[in-house]
């Protein structure tokens, strides 16, 4: 019998992420993917942002998460020798003249102002951009490849021979006291990270979940000089020269991962109010994210079951959220630390005892 000192179940942001962050800690991991299942990350457009909303609104932990997710992401590409982050500015053209005194009112506050680059050059928009109001430019921004990421950490898996394409179900695993047997698979820990599926899951199933429902449009566009990502409720996104990305709409009911024409038409309109240049649509996806009713992480193990746990819940914001919650997840499975009572599990075990 194989032997690890954790299984990763789901290979998402989350469970790259935390697979990653346990590795280089000297952990052996074994991680686990079903292929046929779809994934929200191979959807999302894998932007970091650290003031979001309509009312720039600071990211939850975005003073500890922002410097500590440039630095996980460069590391992992400088050690692998690989390309998936992208930093960049985020670009903020007002709406109108109104919008301009409220925000221009909001960053004088210095918790917003440490965000936001003086002297926008609004000049270098306007030939594409719907900018006459001007705008502002948020630092500390940028985006993950995130299907270039989730390869090239299924490929560093792969190449230990410590990764597998099944779907591991919750009655497959034999709880033995301090350790987990799964099929031929001896470990101490069985962590799951199965993101928009966890809901399902019977072993957390009593997590208050929220998921929600995005679309994004992809676009292919003859003259688009800006690498940076345009937002103004809705973003631009320059995947590479000629091809950028559209998104994204947020809806709590028909949750499947079909895209719908309601959708693309939310989308395009958005758009067309934006962009001054010719542009044609050439995808569209949806994907479901693992969001939470309280806004926070699900980070723990089982009231019952003490070798299984879970790193999930990650919401809209798990590509800014997942480096430093692994590393503190991390230093909880091998250091006994204690979790942030915002994102531990414990916070909802009165709907445990209750279910």
């Amino acid at each position: 019998m194989r032997t690890a000192d954790y299984l990763i179940v789901g290979q998402g942001v989350a469970g790259s992420v935390l697979a990653w962050t346990l590795d280089q800690l000297g952990c052996k991991v074994v991680v686990t993917n079903a292929p046929e299942l779809p994934s929200a990350a191979r959807v999302a457009a894998g932007i970091v942002n650290p003031l979001t909303g309509r009312k720039l609104v600071q990211t939850w932990q975005a003073d500890t998460l922002f410097p500590f997710l440039h630095q996980f992401y460069r590391e992992i590409e400088l050690k692998l020798g690989v390309r998936f982050f992208h930093p960049r500015n985020i670009y903020r053209p007002f709406r109108n003249l109104a919008e301009k005194d409220s925000y221009l009112s909001i960053t004088k506050d210095p918790s917003v102002a440490k965000y936001i680059m003086e002297g926008t050059e609004d000049e270098m928009y306007s030939d594409v951009i719907n900018n006459p109001f001007g705008g502002l430019t948020v630092t500390q921004s940028g985006w993950v490849d995130l299907p270039e990421f989730l390869k090239i950490i299924k490929g560093y898996f792969l190449e230990k021979n410590q990764y597998a394409e099944v779907k591991v179900e919750a009655d497959w695993l034999e709880m033995n006291g301090d350790s987990v047997v799964v099929d031929n698979l001896e470990v101490k820990k069985v962590i799951f990270c199965d993101g928009a599926q966890g809901h399902e899951n019977p072993l957390f199933s009593w997590l208050p979940y929220n998921p929600v429902k995005g679309q994004v449009l992809t676009a292919t566009v003859s003259y688009y000089p800006i690498k940076n990502i345009v937002n103004q409720g809705i973003f631009i996104l320059p995947l590479r020269d000629g091809l950028i990305k559209i998104g994204a709409t947020y809806s709590w009911h028909d949750l499947d991962w079909q895209t719908t024409e309601d959708g693309r038409v939310f989308l395009e309109k958005k758009v067309q109010e934006l962009i001054k240049v010719p542009y044609q649509i050439v995808a569209q996806q949806a994907g479901i994210r693992p969001s939470t009713k309280d806004r926070r992480p699900f980070l723990g193990l089982h009231p019952e079951y003490a070798s299984v746990g879970i790193f999930g819940g990650l919401g809209t914001k798990g590509v800014s959220l997942a480096p430093y919650l692994a590393s503190q997840y991390a230093g909880f499975l091998l250091n006994n630390e204690e979790l942030d009572p915002e994102t531990n599990i414990n916070r909802c075990l009165s709907l445990y005892y209750r279910s």
